[in-house]
């Protein structure tokens, strides 16, 4: 069964184990969720709860993103994901806080990954460079295209383009310090983002 928040990411810094150990961590603020309904098999064809998580003002919800809202009892929210298989019993308008997880749990954590405009094939692919001396005047640029038989480049091909922007999982991330007065995880290591964007935190999927 699956446990989940959404959370905004605050930044990085640093914290030290009892034995003295620095341990590199990301700072997730997740204020209180609140579940905005349940979803079950008979009516929608499977089971998920779907959480709302930052406020927003009445003035830039529609109506029926307030009518939504209503039967929770609750602001319009900026940010709503759904969760399978919630693994605790909630009920439509209740809050899910951080303390749902505890030090030592291993979570998953879904972010959409800095975007980092148009890049070559080098920075994007993490392809190899011609020698930048000696006359060559190959250095940066992508390899062969491919056989000459059919004219045209394949499907998939690793060429430039725009990158980064993409939904990204991190597998099997673990929580360091959970603040329930400040609303705050702290978790080991990088997620992805920017700074002030959504993740999504569940149960680690292959969490043994």
């Amino acid at each position: 069964m699956t446990k989940g928040i959404l959370g905004r990411k605050i930044g990085m810094t640093q914290v030290f184990a009892e034995n003295g150990e620095l341990i590199p961590v990301t700072v997730i603020e997740a204020a209180p969720n609140v579940v905005l309904q349940k979803k079950t098999i008979e009516s929608d064809g499977y089971e998920a709860i779907q959480l709302g998580f930052d406020d927003k003002r009445e003035k830039l919800a529609n109506k029926p993103a307030k009518g939504h809202v209503a039967k929770a009892n609750t602001a319009p929210k900026r940010f709503i994901r759904e969760f399978r298989n919630f693994g605790e019993e909630v009920e439509v308008g209740q809050e899910v806080k951080v303390d749902i997880f505890a030090e030592g749990d291993i979570i998953d954590v879904t972010g959409v990954s800095k975007g980092k405009g148009f890049q070559g094939a080098i920075k994007r692919h993490g392809q190899s460079r011609g020698p930048m001396s000696h006359g060559s005047r190959y250095h940066r640029r992508p390899g062969s295209m491919g056989p000459v038989a059919p004219n045209r480049v394949f499907k998939n091909k690793l060429l430039p383009g725009r990158m980064g922007g993409e939904q990204i999982t991190i597998q099997n991330l673990q929580v360091v310090k959970v603040d329930t007065e400040r609303n705050v995880i702290l978790i080991k290591g990088n997620v992805p983002g920017p700074k002030k964007s959504l993740v999504k935190i569940q149960s680690g999927l292959k969490a043994k």
